[in-house]
């Protein structure tokens, strides 16, 4: 009886160290949203982390067609100085923390906007597939994909096919 006791103290521990585990990983897991932007003749492509945890990026995978590339503008008919882009290569993991963004892509017209450079712009990104392969501290993989298709709900190109 005098070893029973401690021996139930200690897989009570052991039982508790698994419960907290769980707690944390659950309360430091990052959540992700591949946020679309096109505003204040901004158009941009963002990567938020809404969660509590950071969000480590494995990789960036563009899909346009039936294309892969590691590179947004490698799928964009742009002057690639134009307009701001994350590189990634397979050296670099880039974190993003808690309440925080990754602009993947941005491109600021300022005041010389005008709809044919924007719409050639939105054009452009919506025939593009954005997938996300990423993972938080705990090394738990997650992936998110976006269609970019949303950029052209106004551009004068879908409204003539719907018509």
């Amino acid at each position: 009886m005098s070893i029973l006791i401690p021996l139930l103290a200690l897989l009570a521990t052991f039982f508790q160290l698994h419960l907290q585990r769980l707690h944390n990983e659950k309360s430091l897991k990052p959540l992700g949203q591949v946020t679309l932007s096109d505003h204040s003749n901004i158009i941009g492509v963002y990567l938020y982390n809404n969660g509590l945890g950071p969000l480590i990026i494995d990789q960036l995978i563009f899909i346009k067609g039936n294309a892969i590339h590691a590179s947004i503008k490698n799928c964009l008919d742009l002057d690639a100085r134009s307009y701001m882009h994350i590189a990634m290569d397979d050296l670099a993991e880039r974190v993003v923390l808690p309440n925080s963004h990754l602009a993947i892509f941005e491109k600021n017209f300022g005041d010389q906007a005008n709809e044919i450079d924007l719409n050639h712009v939105k054009e452009q990104l919506s025939r593009i597939t954005l997938k996300v392969s990423c993972r938080d501290i705990y090394n738990n993989r997650i992936i998110y994909e976006r269609n970019l298709k949303w950029f052209s709900r106004y551009t004068c190109t879908s409204a003539s096919k719907s018509g």
